[in-house]
């Protein structure tokens, strides 16, 4: 008896066949997801920041309001590429350069330390983005039919994840 295409085992999506190995090919089907995943919120951060106002920010200056934001906690340069695991500084930089420029985030000078915070517009700008991440995002987020900590297990695989590719970076670095 012949089993029908229904009853087939899918074929994995892979962002690049050549680099599937047979016992392996979970990693590159997960590589795809990553790849297609990060582009959307890339999108979404900043269709979401143009329909706040605030049209020109790149996905990372972006990322960094939001961060120098959170917590209502001045941070330093140095603090701000720590939380977002962003490597090149200078990148950082100039996205605060950028929002400093725009009135969003204010800087202090403390000894030889610079602090960022955001401004009263910062803050606003985090706030009207707030209100169309509620109704573009969150509402369909909470229609969907699934349990919370799904949502929890993915995060932490994210995270587990980066650990072993930061892993694998440092390892080709040192071939």
């Amino acid at each position: 008896m012949t089993e029908s295409k229904d009853q087939e085992e899918p074929t994995p999506i892979v962002s690049s066949e050549h680099l599937a190995s047979p016992d392996s090919w979970q990693l590159s089907e997960f590589e795809y997801g990553m790849i297609i995943s990060y582009n959307a919120f890339a999108r979404w951060m900043m269709r979401c920041m143009s329909a706040a106002g605030y049209v020109d920010f790149s996905p990372l200056d972006i990322l960094v309001l939001h961060n120098v934001n959170h917590r209502k906690r001045e941070k330093r340069l140095i603090d701000i590429c720590f939380v977002l695991h962003v490597e090149d500084h200078h990148t950082v930089n100039y996205s605060l350069k950028k929002l400093v420029k725009a009135g969003l985030v204010g800087r202090e000078k403390r000894g030889k330390e610079i602090f960022y915070f955001a401004t009263e517009e910062g803050d606003a700008a985090c706030a009207q983005y707030r209100k169309i991440r509620e109704k573009c995002l969150t509402s369909t987020y909470r229609a969907m039919d699934q349990e919370n900590d799904e949502m929890s297990q993915a995060a932490a695989l994210l995270r587990l994840m980066s650990g072993i590719y930061d892993q694998a970076s440092r390892a080709a670095s040192s071939l």
